[in-house]
């Protein structure tokens, strides 16, 4: 059977589809343009935080689809998925946080900040929901 996607969730998936690809053109560019030495002062303070940008986006997408959402259920599942996220991401950051605090890893994450772990929490979410509610946002 297909699944039938609510005008909502049509939106948000175009919104996420749309920011990813800024995100990842804005990614290269600042990766390229760094490693070539090419930008510095304040264009480099601008061109760092533009990767930055879409992923704020992707938070105010996540939202959004919440607000517009018509299906109560479906809302139920997102905003359980937002707050395992939630939790899961804090948990993680905290216990990184402290770990450097005592010098047992180095200071940095490699590269995962925040955001990651909240996206690798929407899923631990949706397999919550999963799990727990049968379904991790389909009422087909």
């Amino acid at each position: 059977m297909a699944r039938r996607w609510s005008p909502a969730a049509r939106r948000y998936g175009r919104r996420l589809a749309a920011l990813m690809t800024v995100y990842v053109l804005a990614l290269f560019a600042a990766v390229w343009l760094f490693k070539h030495g090419l930008v510095s002062g304040p264009a480099a303070w601008t061109l760092a935080i533009a990767p930055a940008l879409p992923i704020i986006g992707v938070f105010w997408a996540v939202m959004r689809f919440i607000i517009e959402e018509t299906d109560e259920f479906i809302r139920l599942l997102i905003v359980r998925q937002c707050m395992v996220a939630t939790g899961f991401c804090l948990t993680v950051m905290t216990v990184w946080e402290f770990l450097q605090n005592f010098e047992l890893v180095p200071p940095g994450n490699g590269g995962f900040g925040a955001a990651f772990f909240w996206f690798i929490g929407l899923g631990v979410g949706a397999l919550y929901n999963k799990l727990t509610m049968g379904t991790a946002g389909s009422c087909a």
